[in-house]
């Protein structure tokens, strides 16, 4: 009795920790790659204009803003910090418009193109400032914004330096910008 138990575990033991082998399949060393696709995103901004960006895992590339340092600063217009911000954001875009440039992308807000351009002139914002279902898609493309404000240091090649989250002080970013340009 004893002997048909071992015998009985053994048997199970080999089909429970053999696999099957297939002869016939063809295509076992063939690697699959997933293919990923990324997308062009067209921003508008509310003059009108748009911002084109081409974008990859790490790198975003904007047409007509090749070879400058980007700050994408994702916001609302119902947010104390961002609206808070808006001075140093000015301050930043005068002193290094050579090199520098911000892309305001509205999030979380439906402001019709007439709301925002009386917010541009109220905080008297010299920077592009975007509107539209683009802005979410692009949000989405960066891992999504889940606060407000959000930003993005992009550097001259388009690659991402830095992300901050929440109000950043001018000094932080000005500092980050230097380096950037260099």
């Amino acid at each position: 009795m004893q002997f048909k138990k071992i015998a009985f575990f053994a048997i199970l033991s080999l089909l429970v920790f053999t696999a099957c082998d297939s002869k016939n399949n063809k295509n076992d060393n063939v690697k699959k790659e997933k293919v990923i696709s990324y997308p062009t995103i067209i921003l508008k901004q509310v003059n009108g204009q748009e911002i084109e960006i081409k974008t990859s895992e790490n790198k975003l590339t904007i047409k007509n803003y090749e070879n400058k340092v980007i700050l994408l600063s994702f916001f609302a217009t119902w947010c104390p910090p961002c609206k808070a911000e808006i001075p140093h954001l000015i301050n930043l875009q005068n002193k290094y418009k050579k090199d520098f440039e911000i892309i305001s992308v509205l999030v979380s807000d439906k402001k019709t193109n007439e709301e925002l351009t009386s917010f541009i002139s109220e905080y008297k914002i010299n920077y592009a400032l975007t509107n539209g279902e683009a802005n979410n898609e692009l949000a989405k493309h960066l891992g999504g914004i889940r606060t407000i404000p959000t930003m993005f240091m992009l550097k001259k090649d388009g690659t991402i330096m830095e992300k901050y989250l929440g109000m950043v002080p001018e000094e932080m970013l000005e500092s980050d910008i230097q380096r950037a340009i260099k």
